[in-house]
């Protein structure tokens, strides 16, 4: 049996993630949770898994996680606490959730503890995609992606390495505007741009779906994921999101894995991996479906994904400053202060200000970080 840890299930995918881990009974065991302060879905979950940890990230929340859980469960605070569920010894595998950087810190120190990793944070591998698959490799453990596009790449190529691939294909969706003019886009409400035509997530990956830039971030991860070269990335427009990425071998081969769009099939193979275990999720009636288009993306509109391949190619911190600058222009649209158009300016104009700082180690890492954000608020 597998012993899991969610960080971040109060979210989309950490609440999904649970489901699964119920569904599949005795194959695997919550034993730790966190969220960052919805105490109250937290004390739920970690009753009904019978947890032995539970930790919220701010602080002002605990009393109140206290209140609502049993004795054996040791209520923990603030990253202290996430890095103490990672390191505990009923955790063989942490599942990373956490929306933005904050899982940088508690996925370095559970690649430290010989944990496995499953990730469904992009902005992890974004960030220090170079420094964490070092040390991936240093610490001998897995990372097994959960985004469902870089998870359905390894299950096309059943490894990290893309040595036997020409491509690798992600798809998107194209987001609420695909078809908008950039005159309509200008004048997006917030609502509009949350409005995902596919996938029911969270706030700020609807905002990036909107962009592109959750696809952008997603060929940075790709990139460090699967030592990829920025050139044998590609990405495509596929409205119905039943195919979820492809891989092109050297041989002319296309190998695309589908299912209907549901992160627990995702995420289910990574808490299952290296096994393929029966599910009872809703299978792809393909004759109903009919048929599946496939357009290339506008980079006039959504040159989000010139930004990524910008970042890739100059490497060091600017794939971090990216991120950074994208998180705060999320933050600044979500406020009114700029419109959703600008969110892409203040991207591009951060990183031409930037120099990027090659071989980063971790503290480099983290000051890019400030300065970008910091940067992206004033611009």
């Amino acid at each position: 049996m597998k012993r899991i840890a969610i960080l971040g299930s109060t979210g989309s995918v950490g609440v999904n993630a649970c489901r699964v881990a119920e569904a599949l009974g005795g194959q695997v065991r919550v034993t730790a949770l966190a969220a960052h302060s919805n105490a109250d879905m937290l004390a739920s979950q970690a009753a009904k898994f019978g947890c032995s940890r539970a930790a919220v990230f701010n602080p002002k929340f605990k009393d109140r996680l206290s209140a609502q859980l049993p004795e054996g469960c040791k209520v923990l605070s603030g990253m202290e606490g996430l890095l103490e569920i990672v390191r505990s010894d009923d955790v063989d595998m942490v599942l990373c959730a956490i929306v933005g950087t904050g899982g940088l810190l508690p996925v370095m120190e559970a690649i430290r503890a010989g944990k496995e990793i499953a990730l469904a944070s992009k902005e992890v591998l974004v960030m220090a995609g170079a420094a964490v698959m070092t040390l991936v490799a240093e610490y001998k453990t897995k990372l097994i992606p959960v985004d469902s596009e870089h998870s359905a790449i390894f299950q096309c190529l059943d490894t990290l390495d893309s040595c036997s691939a020409e491509r690798l294909i992600l798809t998107s969706s194209g987001g609420p505007f695909r078809k908008a003019s950039l005159e309509e886009m200008r004048r997006a409400t917030f609502q509009q741009a949350v409005n995902h035509p596919v996938w029911s997530m969270g706030q700020k990956i609807s905002i990036d779906s909107a962009t592109l830039m959750n696809k952008a971030l997603e060929m940075v991860e790709a990139h460090f994921l699967f030592h990829c070269p920025e050139e044998k990335i590609a990405v495509l427009i596929h409205p119905q999101s039943v195919i979820h990425s492809m891989v092109e071998f050297s041989d002319g081969v296309l190998m695309a894995q589908m299912s209907v769009p549901d992160m627990r099939f995702p995420i289910q193979y990574a808490f299952t991996w290296p096994e393929r275990c029966p599910g009872n999720l809703r299978r792809l009636d393909l004759a109903a479906l009919g048929h599946l288009d496939f357009e290339e993306p506008d980079t006039v509109r959504f040159r989000s994904l010139l930004l990524a391949r910008t970042a890739i190619r100059q490497g060091g911190t600017m794939p971090c400053v990216m991120n950074a600058a994208n998180e705060a222009a999320f933050e600044r649209f979500k406020k009114g202060e700029i419109a959703f158009t600008r969110i892409l300016d203040v991207i591009e104009k951060t990183m031409e200000r930037h120099e990027s700082v090659k071989n980063a180690s971790f503290d480099d890492i983290f000051e890019a970080d400030r300065w970008a954000r910091n940067l992206a608020a004033t611009i």
